[in-house]
Protein backbone atom coordinates (compact mmCIF):
# COMPACT_ATOMS: atom_id res chain seq x y z
CA UNK A 1 0.00 0.00 0.00
CA UNK A 2 1.13 3.60 -0.97
CA UNK A 3 1.37 6.54 0.49
CA UNK A 4 -2.17 8.12 0.65
CA UNK A 5 -3.05 11.91 1.41
CA UNK A 6 -6.14 12.92 2.55
CA UNK A 7 -8.30 16.24 1.40
CA UNK A 8 -10.62 17.55 3.63
CA UNK A 9 -13.46 19.97 2.02
CA UNK A 10 -15.32 19.80 5.14
CA UNK A 11 -14.37 19.64 8.36
CA UNK A 12 -13.05 20.67 12.12
CA UNK A 13 -10.29 21.66 9.81
CA UNK A 14 -9.37 21.52 6.09
CA UNK A 15 -6.54 21.29 4.13
CA UNK A 16 -4.87 18.24 3.41
CA UNK A 17 -3.54 15.73 6.02
CA UNK A 18 -0.77 13.46 5.50
CA UNK A 19 -1.92 10.86 7.51
CA UNK A 20 -5.62 8.49 8.23
CA UNK A 21 -5.14 9.81 11.93
CA UNK A 22 -4.64 13.52 11.33
CA UNK A 23 -7.35 13.02 8.82
CA UNK A 24 -9.84 11.22 11.42
CA UNK A 25 -9.37 14.28 13.96
CA UNK A 26 -10.32 16.74 11.48
CA UNK A 27 -13.39 14.55 10.56
CA UNK A 28 -14.66 12.77 13.15
CA UNK A 29 -17.60 14.01 14.86
CA UNK A 30 -18.64 16.55 12.40
CA UNK A 31 -21.25 16.81 10.58
CA UNK A 32 -21.37 16.71 7.01
CA UNK A 33 -17.72 15.98 6.69
CA UNK A 34 -16.74 15.86 3.62
CA UNK A 35 -13.10 14.26 2.76
CA UNK A 36 -11.30 11.45 0.20
CA UNK A 37 -7.86 10.13 -0.28
CA UNK A 38 -5.44 10.41 -3.11
CA UNK A 39 -2.15 8.94 -3.55
CA UNK A 40 -0.25 12.43 -4.89
CA UNK A 41 -0.06 15.29 -2.74
CA UNK A 42 -0.12 17.63 -5.62
CA UNK A 43 -3.15 16.32 -6.88
CA UNK A 44 -5.19 16.44 -3.03
CA UNK A 45 -3.85 19.81 -3.07
CA UNK A 46 -5.39 20.50 -6.53
CA UNK A 47 -8.76 18.82 -5.46
CA UNK A 48 -9.03 20.94 -2.32
CA UNK A 49 -8.68 24.17 -4.40
CA UNK A 50 -11.18 22.77 -6.42
CA UNK A 51 -14.93 21.70 -6.79
CA UNK A 52 -15.24 18.34 -3.99
CA UNK A 53 -18.56 16.81 -6.17
CA UNK A 54 -15.62 16.72 -9.18
CA UNK A 55 -14.54 13.84 -6.48
CA UNK A 56 -16.87 12.93 -4.49
CA UNK A 57 -20.45 10.98 -5.60
CA UNK A 58 -20.52 10.51 -9.30
CA UNK A 59 -16.69 10.13 -9.50
CA UNK A 60 -16.19 11.60 -12.46
CA UNK A 61 -12.28 11.99 -12.26
CA UNK A 62 -12.35 8.11 -12.50
CA UNK A 63 -10.91 5.93 -15.40
CA UNK A 64 -12.46 3.00 -16.23
CA UNK A 65 -11.14 -0.11 -18.11
CA UNK A 66 -14.35 -1.14 -19.25
CA UNK A 67 -15.35 -0.31 -23.12
CA UNK A 68 -17.67 2.23 -24.36
CA UNK A 69 -20.12 0.09 -24.94
CA UNK A 70 -19.77 -1.82 -21.69
CA UNK A 71 -20.16 1.60 -19.85
CA UNK A 72 -23.42 2.68 -21.87
CA UNK A 73 -24.76 -0.54 -21.06
CA UNK A 74 -24.35 -0.07 -17.16
CA UNK A 75 -25.30 3.48 -17.45
CA UNK A 76 -24.44 6.58 -14.20
CA UNK A 77 -25.67 6.05 -10.46
CA UNK A 78 -28.63 7.72 -9.30
CA UNK A 79 -27.20 10.71 -7.31
CA UNK A 80 -30.44 11.18 -5.50
CA UNK A 81 -29.50 8.45 -3.42
CA UNK A 82 -27.57 6.84 -0.14
CA UNK A 83 -24.72 5.18 -0.56
CA UNK A 84 -22.76 3.15 2.39
CA UNK A 85 -19.65 1.16 3.03
CA UNK A 86 -17.59 -0.67 5.82
CA UNK A 87 -13.94 -0.58 6.66
CA UNK A 88 -12.75 -3.60 8.42
CA UNK A 89 -8.77 -3.94 9.97
CA UNK A 90 -7.60 -6.91 8.61
CA UNK A 91 -4.65 -7.03 11.20
CA UNK A 92 -7.05 -5.52 14.48
CA UNK A 93 -10.40 -6.79 13.02
CA UNK A 94 -11.64 -2.97 14.14
CA UNK A 95 -14.99 -2.39 12.04
CA UNK A 96 -16.75 1.21 10.99
CA UNK A 97 -19.66 1.74 8.79
CA UNK A 98 -21.26 4.76 7.22
CA UNK A 99 -23.92 6.14 4.96
CA UNK A 100 -23.31 9.15 2.74
CA UNK A 101 -25.15 11.12 0.04
CA UNK A 102 -24.76 9.92 -2.92
CA UNK A 103 -24.35 13.19 -5.02
CA UNK A 104 -22.36 15.43 -2.08
CA UNK A 105 -21.06 12.92 -0.20
CA UNK A 106 -22.30 14.52 3.47
CA UNK A 107 -22.48 11.95 5.94
CA UNK A 108 -25.82 11.12 7.18
CA UNK A 109 -24.69 7.96 9.60
CA UNK A 110 -21.32 6.62 10.99
CA UNK A 111 -21.30 3.67 13.55
CA UNK A 112 -18.13 2.09 14.64
CA UNK A 113 -15.21 0.96 15.43
CA UNK A 114 -16.22 -2.00 16.40
CA UNK A 115 -13.84 -4.88 17.41
CA UNK A 116 -13.57 -7.99 16.19
CA UNK A 117 -15.61 -8.00 13.16
CA UNK A 118 -15.33 -8.43 9.33
CA UNK A 119 -16.10 -6.01 6.19
CA UNK A 120 -18.91 -8.34 4.97
CA UNK A 121 -20.81 -7.62 8.61
CA UNK A 122 -20.15 -3.76 8.37
CA UNK A 123 -21.59 -3.98 5.12
CA UNK A 124 -25.04 -5.42 5.79
CA UNK A 125 -25.43 -3.65 9.24
CA UNK A 126 -24.98 -0.60 6.50
CA UNK A 127 -27.85 -1.65 4.55
CA UNK A 128 -29.76 -2.47 7.53
CA UNK A 129 -28.74 1.24 9.16
CA UNK A 130 -29.84 3.13 5.69
CA UNK A 131 -33.30 1.26 5.19
CA UNK A 132 -33.90 2.05 9.29
CA UNK A 133 -32.58 6.17 8.40
CA UNK A 134 -35.29 6.53 5.23
CA UNK A 135 -38.07 4.99 7.26
CA UNK A 136 -37.61 7.22 10.14
CA UNK A 137 -37.12 9.90 8.12
CA UNK A 138 -39.71 8.84 5.69
CA UNK A 139 -37.46 9.00 2.62
CA UNK A 140 -37.31 6.34 -0.10
CA UNK A 141 -34.03 6.64 -1.76
CA UNK A 142 -32.34 3.91 -3.71
CA UNK A 143 -28.88 2.75 -1.43
CA UNK A 144 -25.94 1.59 -3.18
CA UNK A 145 -23.65 -0.86 -1.41
CA UNK A 146 -20.78 -2.89 -3.37
CA UNK A 147 -21.11 -6.54 -1.95
CA UNK A 148 -23.11 -8.48 -3.00
CA UNK A 149 -22.60 -10.87 -0.11
CA UNK A 150 -24.39 -7.94 2.03
CA UNK A 151 -27.07 -7.46 -0.79
CA UNK A 152 -28.00 -11.44 -0.15
CA UNK A 153 -27.86 -11.32 3.55
CA UNK A 154 -30.31 -8.75 3.50
CA UNK A 155 -32.87 -10.48 1.49
CA UNK A 156 -32.56 -13.12 3.48
CA UNK A 157 -33.08 -11.35 6.43
CA UNK A 158 -30.34 -12.84 7.84
CA UNK A 159 -26.33 -12.37 8.60
CA UNK A 160 -24.64 -15.73 7.69
CA UNK A 161 -21.40 -14.58 8.99
CA UNK A 162 -18.16 -16.71 9.99
CA UNK A 163 -17.13 -14.56 12.88
CA UNK A 164 -17.61 -16.11 16.28
CA UNK A 165 -19.06 -14.21 19.23
CA UNK A 166 -16.95 -13.11 21.80
CA UNK A 167 -16.77 -10.78 24.85
CA UNK A 168 -14.96 -8.51 22.72
CA UNK A 169 -17.55 -8.49 19.78
CA UNK A 170 -20.65 -8.63 22.22
CA UNK A 171 -21.83 -5.75 21.22
CA UNK A 172 -21.50 -6.11 17.66
CA UNK A 173 -23.57 -8.97 17.39
CA UNK A 174 -26.19 -7.39 19.13
CA UNK A 175 -26.01 -4.74 16.65
CA UNK A 176 -26.34 -7.65 14.20
CA UNK A 177 -29.35 -9.55 15.67
CA UNK A 178 -31.15 -6.00 15.74
CA UNK A 179 -30.68 -5.59 12.74
CA UNK A 180 -32.12 -9.00 11.47
CA UNK A 181 -35.24 -8.02 13.89
CA UNK A 182 -35.63 -5.08 11.80
CA UNK A 183 -35.81 -6.43 8.96
CA UNK A 184 -38.08 -9.33 9.89
CA UNK A 185 -40.49 -7.03 11.47
CA UNK A 186 -40.53 -4.01 8.16
CA UNK A 187 -41.07 -3.33 4.88
CA UNK A 188 -39.27 -0.92 2.66
CA UNK A 189 -39.67 0.31 -0.84
CA UNK A 190 -36.10 1.19 -1.34
CA UNK A 191 -33.97 -0.36 -4.06
CA UNK A 192 -30.64 -1.82 -2.84
CA UNK A 193 -28.91 -1.61 -5.97
CA UNK A 194 -24.89 -2.95 -6.63
CA UNK A 195 -22.15 -0.17 -7.15
CA UNK A 196 -20.57 -0.84 -9.98
CA UNK A 197 -17.02 -0.09 -8.80
CA UNK A 198 -15.11 -0.65 -12.35
CA UNK A 199 -17.06 1.72 -14.17
CA UNK A 200 -18.00 4.57 -11.59
CA UNK A 201 -14.91 4.13 -9.42
CA UNK A 202 -15.37 3.98 -5.61
CA UNK A 203 -18.26 3.87 -3.89
CA UNK A 204 -18.92 7.63 -2.11
CA UNK A 205 -19.27 6.14 1.41
CA UNK A 206 -15.42 4.63 0.93
CA UNK A 207 -13.30 5.70 3.77
CA UNK A 208 -10.26 6.17 1.69
CA UNK A 209 -8.00 3.89 3.28
CA UNK A 210 -7.36 1.86 -0.02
Amino acid sequence: MGKKYYTVWRGHQTGVFDSWDECRKAVEGYQGAIYRSFPDKEYAWKAFDGNYADYIGNNRKHVSKLSPEELKAIGNPDPDSISVDAACNSVTGQMEYQGVETQSGARLFKMGPFPKGSNNIGEFLAIVHALAWCKKHNINLPIYTDSKTAMAWVRNKKARTKVTQTNENRELFELIRRAEQWLENNTWDNEIRKWETEAWGEIPADFGRK
